[in-house]
């Protein structure tokens, strides 16, 4: 077993189907007792988001996990892909899904945040085997034009600024109506995350020709939606959280999922967007308390 990286995780590499090299961080647990936890990110973004999160389930003082948290191909410290068609949902669940049968890990239960939620979608649609409880968060079957077309927007498109104050003045103006309480610490935390770091000044973290696979998208028909995979997703216990002010997941979508799922809860994140950023204990706990009491 590789040393823990200061001391809260151990970085994995591994090869996907197509031969990158693929990055994981995992939070290892005392034992292995209790389900192992996977946490898939959102488009552009990448492990470091669920520091805080993967800290506190890994360490629970009644029921500590293992929890692996995904860089998909092209994103954060995972390899990009020479064919950008390759960045889409169905090519990251594979990848994920060579992980877990690499590591020999059934019945995780899952973390997606926006884009991770639907690639959590198509595996219960696929591979309902693989999975256990399932945290949704931010996203559902239906996904919001309006939100759609903001990330689509700002995808690639987003200047690398020269300094970390740059950045977190670029995040801030760019997210702050949506969030509108953090803090400068807290604005500060997140452009550590959203940006890679070399030589002491910020980096992009994704391949910028994720803009070319997004670019498929065609926003003047209907989006196809996720029902049937979110159907799918019946026979698993389902948190999903909704941030108070999202442009992506409206309350009438969460109102639907309640409808056609039996056995799934919801949490609303007040003063939060697209998506909420699972740093704040309440939110954390609600996490560690659904994934305790379904195990």
């Amino acid at each position: 077993m590789p040393e823990l990286d200061g001391e809260l995780w151990r970085d994995i590499f591994y090869a996907s189907f197509d031969d990158l090299r693929l990055y994981v961080r995992h939070y290892p647990a005392p034992d292995e007792k209790f389900r192992s936890v996977i946490c898939l990110p959102g488009l552009t973004r990448n492990s470091r988001d669920f520091n805080a999160l993967a800290t506190y389930l890994s360490r629970h003082p009644e029921k500590p996990r293992n929890v692996y948290c995904f860089d998909y191909r092209g994103r954060g410290r995972s390899q990009y892909d020479r064919n950008w068609r390759n960045y889409t949902p169905f090519i990251e669940l594979l990848d994920t899904l060579d992980f877990l049968t690499l590591r020999g890990l059934h019945k995780v239960g899952i973390v997606g945040t926006s884009r991770g939620g639907m690639i959590a979608m198509l595996m219960a649609a696929l591979r309902p085997t693989a999975m256990g409880p399932v945290v949704l968060n931010d996203i559902g079957p239906v996904i919001e034009t309006r939100g759609l077309a903001r990330i689509i927007g700002y995808v690639g498109r987003m200047p690398v600024p020269k300094t970390w104050p740059d950045a977190v003045m670029i995040l801030r103006e760019m997210n702050e109506r949506a969030f509108p309480a953090f803090s400068d610490a807290q604005w500060e935390e997140i452009a550590k995350d959203v940006f890679d770091e070399r030589k002491g000044r910020p980096a992009g973290a994704y391949d910028r020709r994720l803009a070319r696979a997004l670019g498929t998208i065609d926003l003047s028909r209907p989006v196809p939606d996720l029902w049937p995979q979110f159907i799918a997703l019946g026979q698993m216990p389902v948190l999903v959280l909704r941030g108070a002010n999202s442009d992506v997941l409206s309350a009438d979508t969460l109102e639907a999922m309640v409808e056609r799922h039996p056995n799934l809860r919801t949490l609303t994140v007040p003063d939060q967007g697209h998506a909420p950023v699972l740093k704040e204990p309440e939110t954390i706990e609600a996490i560690g308390t659904f994934f305790a009491a379904n195990d």
